[in-house]
């Protein structure tokens, strides 16, 4: 009898007794993984496509509640089937969460989102999940990047899950600098931990705070080194176009000149001053000939009033309120769409990592140096996160188990286990369908008895 046909009666058996209603109520819990579906985003030369489109982030940062309310807008249904009303209203196609619950399920914002044609920039770290800018060293632990990779677990299933942000304002200051190698560390674990699960390259880099002495010095550090070191993009805040302003007056031509040969996507994470009008005239310069050849657009500060006079609406309820400047953002976004390529640039080199100077203290980690992962995260590679601890965890920053040595430049690569546990699958797969020769007969054996114990166990 030929393999096929066993397995197939095997399936039979199996689904019969699996079709209890007793049996199922247990699963009926499961998250599904369907997702509406979006072109998915990758990274060429220092730009964003969708496909064989330039895509430029036209987006809002979203949290409603603020950093003082942790809580997840990505698993409030109502909230984000409501507010996505007004993301459709304001014509964006990006917005940015800063903290979710990786246990929660998020498919229906995540469906919903999707077929509004808008993706999700997400924050993988939590206010008790983190570096911790003061004492980096015990905050780079396993725990902590289990944590992350559960979040990356959680979403990296959906086609509209634009990029992961390692981190967030980690470096404040010129004497928080030292946080630079951690923050460059997850970044490289990260990308790793999504090509070792096999998961599509979802890029990720790092949001850096508006700090003028050391923003180039971090972008170009995140961008040297070995490919397993260098983040996929970079992303700033930046709130020094006040209107009223100009491209010039703002400081704004500089910057595209200061980051004119930079070889990786370049983006707003933060931006929109609250100084004087709000009236968002540096829309048409940033999706404009003066800025697409090296930016690839950004995200306003921010869609819900949290108490600091920065939200585009107020929240009561199911009533969401605009406010002047939101109609300001929807005008100059539906006037300002950019087209093509924007003049981008398909290839280019790594940049060189920067000197210790007084504004860049990093002494413990010098050029491409970086903490080695920390052990016990290395299994995690092959093995995958588990479940994580979602909003109620412990946290992480004093939970031991922190990087003790040195990495070795490109040892961030893939893992060879995973890709040899890849092979091994391939190779067992196809030795299922050669028919009666082979190991194939011996394999569909096991599947028949591994499917007949588990139909006893269901009845």
């Amino acid at each position: 009898m030929k393999c096929s046909i066993i397995l197939a009666a095997a399936a039979v058996a199996l689904a019969n007794a699996a079709a209890s209603p007793a049996r199922i109520e247990a699963r009926a819990s499961a998250s599904s993984t369907g997702s509406a579906t979006l072109p998915t985003v990758t990274v060429k030369g220092n730009a964003f496509f969708a496909g064989n489109n330039r895509f430029y982030i036209r987006g809002v940062d979203y949290q409603p509640g603020g950093s003082s309310n942790v809580s997840d807008p990505i698993a409030d249904t109502n909230g984000c089937q409501r507010d996505i009303v007004e993301f459709k209203k304001l014509g964006i196609n990006t917005i940015r969460v800063y903290t979710v619950d990786n246990t929660a399920n998020h498919d229906t914002c995540m469906n919903a989102l999707a077929a509004a044609g808008i993706y999700l920039a997400l924050d993988v770290n939590t206010p008790k999940y983190s570096i911790n800018r003061g004492d980096p060293a015990p905050s780079y632990n396993a725990a902590y990047l289990q944590n992350i990779f559960a979040t990356i677990d959680a979403f990296a299933h959906y086609t509209n899950t634009l990029l992961f942000f390692s981190g967030n304002e980690v470096i404040n200051s010129d004497d928080t600098t030292n946080c630079a190698p951690y923050v460059k560390a997850v970044t490289r674990d990260m990308k790793q931990y999504i090509g070792s699960r096999g998961y599509r390259s979802i890029p990720v880099g790092y949001s850096a705070a508006d700090v003028e002495s050391n923003r180039y010095e971090m972008a170009t550090y995140m961008n040297c080194g070995p490919s397993d070191q260098r983040s996929d993009f970079f992303a700033f805040n930046d709130y020094s176009w006040c209107d009223p302003s100009s491209f010039t007056q703002s400081g704004w031509d500089k910057k595209v000149v200061q980051y004119g040969n930079y070889s990786i996507p370049l983006f707003l994470s933060e931006y929109g001053c609250i100084t004087n009008q709000r009236a968002f005239q540096e829309v048409s310069s940033l999706y404009g000939s003066q800025m697409t050849s090296v930016y690839s657009g950004g995200l306003v500060y921010e869609y819900s009033e949290e108490g600091n006079g920065f939200g585009l609406v107020t929240i009561n309820g199911n009533t969401v309120t605009e406010h002047s400047d939101f109609t300001a953002l929807e005008t100059q976004l539906s006037q300002n769409v950019p087209s093509g390529d924007g003049g981008y640039r398909s290839s280019g080199a790594p940049s060189v990592c920067p000197n210790t100077s007084s504004t860049w203290e990093v002494t413990g980690f010098t050029g491409e140096m970086l903490p080695a992962i920390p052990s016990g995260a290395v299994q995690y590679m092959s093995k995958g996160a588990g479940t994580g601890p979602g909003l109620t965890g412990t946290g992480s920053q004093t939970a031991g188990g922190a990087s003790s040595g040195t990495a070795t430049p490109g040892s961030g690569a893939v893992t060879a286990t995973s890709r040899a546990q890849l092979a091994s699958a391939s190779s067992a797969a196809r030795s299922l369908v050669q028919g009666d020769m082979g190991v194939g007969p011996f394999v569909c054996g096991v599947v028949v008895l591994l499917s007949t114990l588990l139909g006893a166990s269901l009845l």
